[in-house]
């Protein structure tokens, strides 16, 4: 395996930059996931790693050497697509045993990788079985072992779960984690779906408008979100989002709304909003951070629900605050109804600040 370099990657159509001067490392062995809405540019940076497209300007670095103007049959890369791209006459073996031959390896030496690539995906069992006798994750898991065969030094998939039912995604989402983990490979992953990139990856690559947004590990992205769109993209539900005004300094600094209502604001929370460019502040909160009181409590802010989604163990409740809409997770236990007035606590421990002007996260030094 080897490490890919990003080096101010840039891809541009006329005066339209699909990747504004993108840089990461995704190290020996990692898992990295692209991710973010369609249009942000990842489909088009993995298509600069793999060749497809040419590069603007800027490197592309996989193990000691700079790529971009190698073919992509010369970068050492093995590309996993969404549509499972089998040759439908041949079987699974002869799928499998494809690239093998294009490259004159030997009957014996096509065989032992053929079997062993089978056996890693556990699928010796398919080997005849044409592609149309397979299930979709069945499928999904040949156009892996073709890329498995190659021994690449990078693997490079691009959306390979979305022609897939909500079931099997699961099931393919831990065969893949599975499939990673026993070869310690490096993967550059692409998804729209951030709950893809969440549980299966190392690190993750937030883009959005061709800019990278942020590079992390799923858990830091998830805690320490560092602007706006990453704390409203990933998560699921998303991050709420409150607009509101600071008022007040010091010991008495609070957010206030334009309803009238006004949120105290602790110690380190007041220094966070002191470093705003302006007094406009919006409030991030996670469902499972804000507590939902039936009456009013002190420290409490009036809302009112607008829907209810229960899921079984907890109930979801959608409610007006401030002309937002705020997520609520619930005990199933809990019993609320449209239209009912109910009042919010943030956790001030756990309650995220984001300037109104650069929608920046605010932090206290």
């Amino acid at each position: 395996m080897a490490h890919v370099v990003l080096k101010d990657l840039v891809k541009t159509y006329g005066s339209f930059h699909a990747v504004n001067h993108v840089s990461l490392t995704v190290n020996d062995g990692e898992f990295v996931a692209l991710v973010g809405p369609s249009g942000c540019g990842k489909t088009t940076t993995l298509n600069l790693v793999a060749g497809l497209i040419p590069v603007t300007s800027g490197d592309i670095m996989i193990g000691d050497r700079i790529v971009n103007d190698l073919d992509p049959k010369d970068r050492d890369i093995a590309m996993v697509f969404q549509n499972y791209a089998l040759y439908p006459q041949k079987s699974v073996y002869k799928n499998l045993a494809f690239p093998l031959q294009m490259r004159k390896l030997t009957k014996e030496e096509i065989d032992r990788k053929v079997r062993d690539a089978a056996r890693v995906l556990d699928m010796t069992h398919l080997l005849e079985r044409k592609p149309r006798e397979l299930s979709g994750g069945q499928q999904q898991r040949v156009a892996l072992g073709r890329a498995l065969v190659r021994d690449p030094a990078v693997f490079l998939m691009d959306e390979p779960l979305s022609n897939l039912d909500a079931k099997l995604r699961v099931q393919m989402r831990s065969e893949i984690k599975r499939f990673h983990q026993d070869l310690n490979a490096t993967i550059i992953y692409v998804t729209h779906d951030q709950l893809e990139a969440v549980t299966m990856a190392d690190r993750m690559a937030v883009m959005n408008g061709g800019f990278l947004q942020q590079y992390d590990a799923p858990a830091e992205v998830f805690a320490n979100p560092v602007n706006m769109f990453v704390a409203s993209f990933v998560g699921s539900p998303a991050m709420s989002l409150v607009p509101l005004e600071a008022s007040g300094s010091g010991d008495t600094a609070a957010l206030t709304s334009a309803e009238g209502w006004t949120l105290p604001l602790s110690a380190e929370n007041a220094r966070k909003v002191a470093r705003a460019t302006s007094r406009k502040i919006v409030l991030g909160a996670r469902h499972s951070t804000i507590r939902l009181h039936k009456s009013a409590e002190p420290g409490a802010i009036p809302a009112k629900v607008y829907t209810v989604e229960p899921t079984g163990d907890i109930t979801f409740v959608q409610a007006f605050l401030s002309g937002s809409i705020v997520n609520i997770s619930v005990p199933a236990s809990v019993h609320v109804s449209p239209d009912e007035m109910i009042w919010l606590e943030f956790d001030q421990a756990r309650i995220h600040l984001f300037d109104g002007e650069t929608e920046m996260a605010l932090k206290a030094a």
